[in-house]
């Protein structure tokens, strides 16, 4: 990096900052040149952000170095070397430890299988079946599931309310005809004094054992099955804002990626995952 750029850095940012920064423009220049890199197009910075996300599955790190690479151009555009900037209104769309791997999704009927769970202890039987039957037809998350009271499920309706978390709006859902029969039996099983419907989610870790050897290449936990669930029903053609209810998003892009990283078995374009804001 030449003595001008370095200058530009540590005049703008905190010493650990824009020393990150160099690092980062470092590579960007090694990687593609310096030549080519004072003439890049916005299409370049596109491929060089793909070589990255092959290279890191950490987002967050993807994001630093794009902050990098627009430095280095603010720097070309202030010292008029060059006139435009090729990735000035690239926002990436991606949420941290949010990236769907589509290696890890599950078909409708292999989340079925999962309800056909064996059972060591015939106690448990119920309470994991009615665990396992929210994961797969309400695609909840565990904190969802450890925040139900018995007073949010209406059998006669055929219903249960979701309350709200930090990250997903509250909703009402309804139960799969299957699932009333082993909630009225878990319901009448546990303490009359009780007031949550699973009083831990620690067994969540082992949970899904028994399963291992069925999908050995997968991930299978309450993430990736949340993540088949709405891919799922995205596939199967149902209404995007109505999946948006469902999964309890509180923004429509958080829906909207489910169908646009290979779903269906399409790959979708990098501007799709990179666009130009407007």
């Amino acid at each position: 990096m030449n003595f001008e750029l370095k200058n530009y850095l540590e005049s703008r940012y905190t010493r650990g900052t824009a020393k990150r920064y160099s690092n980062d423009i470092n590579t960007f220049l090694e990687r593609i040149g310096i030549e080519k890199a004072e003439k890049a197009s916005y299409s370049d910075i596109i491929n060089y952000i793909e070589e990255l996300r092959k290279k890191y599955e950490n987002v967050e790190t993807i994001k630093v170095n794009l902050q990098a690479i627009k430095k280095y151009y603010n720097y070309l555009n202030y010292t008029k070397k060059r006139k435009t900037h090729p990735c000035k209104n690239l926002r990436l769309k991606d949420k941290r430890n949010s990236d769907i791997q589509l290696q890890d999704l599950f078909k409708p009927e292999e989340l079925e299988l999962l309800m056909e769970r064996k059972e060591r202890y015939q106690a448990k039987k119920t309470r994991n079946q009615i665990i396992i039957s929210l994961l797969i037809y309400q695609g909840l998350t565990a904190g969802e599931i450890k925040r139900i009271e018995l007073k949010d499920i209406d059998l006669e309706k055929a219903e249960i309310y979701i309350k709200s978390t930090p990250r997903t709006n509250s909703r009402t859902l309804k139960l799969e005809p299957k699932q009333i029969l082993i909630f009225y039996k878990y319901i009448n099983e546990i303490s009359e004094t009780a007031s949550q419907l699973i009083q831990t989610t620690e067994l969540f870790k082992n949970l899904f054992k028994p399963f291992k050897k069925q999908f050995p290449e997968r991930k299978l936990n309450p993430k990736t099955i949340r993540q088949s669930v709405i891919a799922n029903k995205l596939k199967s053609g149902i209404d995007l804002r109505k999946v948006q209810y469902f999964a309890g998003h509180k923004y429509i892009g958080s829906t909207e990626k489910y169908r646009q990283t290979g779903i269906e078995e399409l790959k979708a374009g990098i501007e799709k995952y990179h666009p130009l804001n407007n």
